[in-house]
């Protein structure tokens, strides 16, 4: 079995133990030959279980978006990643942050550093979108006005109680430019208020956003 063709199905797609385990069916010690796989580089191991296609494999993985989706689940890519994808700030960001039902966490794999903080329901399910990265590569992510509350409301330390606090964190801290705050829909922020954390945090940034 040409084990490489094999994983050619796969290209794009995130590769469970289940999938390796499909695909090396025929092996006596399956197990054996995925570790042995992972050290010829044919496969990049994310964490137990998880792998994608590796650099000798020439295979075309996943976008690290989509990997951050199915590391540690339920999450929804946010904060600056999201803010980064969506045009808000102008830095490439090296971290690929999410938000998280179930425990915070972090993961550093060869591949990259994978962040996770913790919300509950309902304020979790708010203002998630789809978007599609490739034809075969569909992520969920938080919206620009979803990805900043959360950024408020996971990082300790920032409690926004003036307008003056507000601007400095926006653009001198998150570097976010003026006329794209302007775009945001805080009507939007404002119904998810009741059901959020740092609910005066949240209130002070739509009043300052208000006055823009």
């Amino acid at each position: 079995m040409d084990i490489k063709q094999a994983l050619e199905n796969y290209a794009e797609t995130p590769i469970t133990r289940q999938i390796a385990l499909s695909i090396l069916k025929d092996y006596k010690r399956p197990n054996d030959k995925i570790n042995e796989l992972v050290k010829s580089g044919i496969l990049t191991a994310v964490k137990r279980g998880f792998y994608i296609p590796g650099p000798k494999s020439k295979i075309l993985g996943p976008e690290l978006f989509l990997i951050a989706n199915h590391l540690w689940g339920p999450s929804y890519i946010s904060m600056e990643s999201a803010l980064s994808y969506w045009g808000y700030i102008p830095e490439k960001v090296y971290e690929i942050s999410s938000i998280t039902l179930k425990a915070t966490k972090v993961f550093n794999p060869k591949i990259g550093r994978f962040s996770f903080a913790h919300v509950g329901l309902p304020y979790y399910s708010f203002g998630q979108k789809t978007a599609q990265l490739t034809p075969k590569q569909s992520i969920i992510i938080g919206s620009p006005e979803k990805a900043l509350c959360d950024k408020i409301i996971t990082t300790s330390g920032i409690l926004l109680r003036s307008t003056n606090q507000v601007i400095d964190f926006l653009i001198e801290d998150m570097r976010i430019d003026e006329e794209k705050l302007k775009e945001l829909n805080l009507s939007e922020i404002a119904s998810w208020i009741p059901d959020a954390p740092k609910k005066n945090s949240l209130e002070m940034l739509i009043k300052t956003l208000y006055n823009l």
